[in-house]
Formats: C-alpha cells, sequence, structure tokens
C-alpha cells in the first residue's frame, strides 16, 4: 500500500489540492550548494494541503476536506503550530482567562501548569478537583491527591504528544508528584518575573533548560508556549531547536544540507517559503497574512517525515520507522479559532469563521 501511494505522491500532477485542481509542474528548485531530495517537494505540498484542510474546517465544511490518501488516513499536526487543537485549549482556556489573575506570576503557573501534562482532560480535572487554578492559593497535597486518584482509576493525565522525563531528582514515587514539585521550585525561584525580563527567546530558554528533567525540546516548547502569552514579546523568527522529529524530516528531505546545521535548514526554510511556493505555483494561504514561523517549519519538518514514511517509503532519515501510528478521527467539536491578540488576528479570523472567506481565495 505504501508503495502505490508514493507512485502518486512523487508524481507532481496527480497530487491534488483539496478536491479542486492537480499540482502544475514546477521547476527544480536552485539551492545549491544544498542537494534536496524528492520529499524536498513534497516539505511545501504537504504545507500547502494542511493549510487547505485547515480552512476547510475552520469554515464548517463537512469532511472529506482532501483526495489526499494519507491525510484523510492518518492524523498530523497543523502546518501552525498554535492552530493545533490543544494549542488553541491553552491559549484561550488557559493563558487568556479573564476570571483567572492575570499577573505574570499567575499566567506563568497555569501555564506551566498544564503544558507539563498536555492534555485538555487533566486540566479540566484539576479545574473540578481544585476549583480555581490560581497559584496563591495552590496546595500540592490537594492537587497531587487529584492527579493520583485519576491514576489509581487508570485515567491517563500525560498527552502521548511527547515524553516528559519523570523530574526524579525531587523523590518522590509518583511522576506528577516531580512534576508539581518542578513547578513550585520554578515559582518558588522568581521564573516568571527573570523571564519577562529576558531580551531574547533564547534567554528563556537558557532559563528553562536549567531545571531538571527539562531538555532541549521541552525547553524549547515551553518557551514558545509562555511566549503566547504577554510574559514575553519574543520573534518566533528569531531562535528555533530542532526536535528528534525534525531531524527526521530534514534527513529525508535534503541529501546534503551544504554545511548548514539542522537550525540553519530551519531557518533557511523559513526564509525561503515565498520563493518556494512560487516555485511551484500554488497559492499557499498565510495565516491570516502571518507567514510559517521557525516553529511551524519545525513542526512541519517532524510531520514530513512522518507523511514520507507512505509517501516515499524509500527515502531514510534518521528514525527507523516505516509506519504512521496515529489514525485520524475527527472531532465532533469545531475549534473557535483565536491566537494571541498581539498577533492582531483574531478580527480577521472571525470574519473567516462567519464564512466570509471563502476556500481557495
Amino acid at each position: 500500500m505504501a508503495k502505490d501511494r508514493a507512485k502518486k505522491h512523487q508524481a507532481p500532477n496527480l497530487f491534488k489540492i483539496g478536491k479542486r485542481r492537480e499540482w502544475p509542474d514546477a521547476p527544480s528548485p536552485d539551492i545549491a550548494p544544498m542537494m534536496p531530495t524528492a520529499v524536498y517537494d513534497t516539505y511545501w505540498r504537504f504545507a500547502i494541503e494542511r493549510q487547505e484542510i485547515f480552512f476547510a474546517r475552520a469554515a464548517g465544511e463537512l469532511p472529506p476536506w482532501t483526495d489526499d490518501e494519507i491525510l484523510t488516513e492518518f492524523k498530523f499536526t497543523n502546518a501552525y503550530r498554535a492552530a493545533d487543537r490543544v494549542s488553541q485549549f491553552l491559549i484561550r482556556n488557559v493563558i487568556y482567562r479573564n476570571d483567572l489573575p492575570n499577573s505574570i506570576e499567575e499566567v506563568f503557573f497555569r501555564t506551566m501548569l498544564f503544558k507539563l501534562f498536555n492534555k485538555v482532560e487533566t486540566w479540566e480535572l484539576l479545574e473540578s478537583e481544585c476549583g480555581p487554578v490560581v497559584w496563591s492559593k495552590y496546595d500540592f497535597k490537594r492537587y497531587d491527591g487529584a492527579l493520583g486518584k485519576a491514576m489509581a482509576s487508570g485515567r491517563p493525565i500525560y498527552s502521548a504528544a511527547y515524553i516528559m522525563p519523570s523530574a526524579s531528582t525531587f523523590g518522590y514515587a509518583s511522576k506528577h508528584s516531580n512534576h508539581l514539585s518542578l513547578l513550585a521550585k520554578m515559582m518558588k525561584d522568581g521564573l516568571p518575573r527573570q523571564l519577562a525580563r529576558a531580551a531574547r527567546m533564547q534567554d528563556g530558554f537558557d532559563m528553562l533548560i536549567d531545571y531538571p528533567s527539562i531538555g532541549d525540546f521541552l525547553a524549547y516548547q515551553f518557551i514558545t508556549d509562555i511566549n503566547y502569552s504577554e510574559i514575553t514579546r519574543f520573534s518566533e523568527a528569531e531562535f528555533v531547536v530542532p526536535g528528534p522529529g525534525a531531524l527526521d524530516g530534514i534527513k529525508k528531505c535534503f541529501e546534503d544540507t551544504g554545511g548548514l546545521t539542522p537550525a540553519e535548514v530551519i531557518d533557511f526554510m523559513q526564509q525561503r517559503q515565498d520563493t518556494e511556493f512560487q516555485r511551484l505555483g500554488v497559492l499557499f494561504r498565510s495565516l491570516w497574512g502571518r507567514p510559517l514561523q521557525l516553529i511551524d517549519c519545525q513542526n512541519l519538518f517532524c510531520e514530513v517525515g512522518k507523511y514520507a514514511r507512505e509517501s516515499h517509503p524509500d527515502v531514510k532519515g534518521v528514525s527507523d520507522r516505516t509506519r504512521i501510528k496515529q489514525k485520524f478521527r475527527a472531532s465532533r467539536d469545531r475549534i473557535n479559532y483565536w491566537f494571541p491578540p498581539k498577533w492582531g488576528l483574531n478580527d480577521k479570523v472571525a470574519d473567516n469563521q462567519l464564512g466570509l472567506v471563502k476556500r481557495g481565495e
């Protein structure tokens, strides 16, 4: 099945955009001394098609949203990280809450509490069992007990999106107890105010990585999430840390990166996006005028690395994985998309969700 799909997706004139048109022929990319593979063009086409699906769903269209068999069968994140369901919940239901205190400490506390578990159901459990999530009234025993009770009943409290190390240096037998202790240490160290004074995203990353069990990947994810809030105002185009999945995708997209490091490759892609979409001759509809940022290009490498397991099974990456585990199941709950107000997108988003922006325009 994978090889049959590969034939379909390696031929540009057979890969359809949504249900409307086929890919036009395109010249080879002029990016020497970098040496791209066939997956390089798939990277950009994946971004285009995934974004078309996003807009179709945002406008309330019914499935199927694409003729792409792989995107129909398997689960992939959006082209823009902030548009994913969990990020949307974090932004609207955790960070920007009119009914909870909006001080730097309080916003940091609930942002990190959510992200340590990265699961909507866990946040809702804590609100239900412990009341308003407020640092000034935080009670370790109450939070720990609620999470322990959920674990004992067989309820998962951590997301499967990525692995959270246990932070065992805090000495508890339970992983969640250690993570609650980790968060309490950050608060007592005055980390929220330190981050607010940071001049660069990398400075915030360096502060986070000093804490037990937080490695490069998590520190970068966390500082990105904190930057959705008003605590910091870093540019998402200034700093990136490639995760394991991105490294796999980079390997599949390039036979030779021309001496660029993985972070430099991601920066290259971020700067190259307009040129490549023009070369391919197909419209990429950005996030209401916001171009792909470094975090998005990093995530796209991860997603195209997975996608290529089906579309380009003969192209090898860093990982030995050959199958995509998670199947796509459409949620019945429509997301009312809403982004950090400092991005200036939300009026445009509201117009789209009223059906004023049609697919393909």
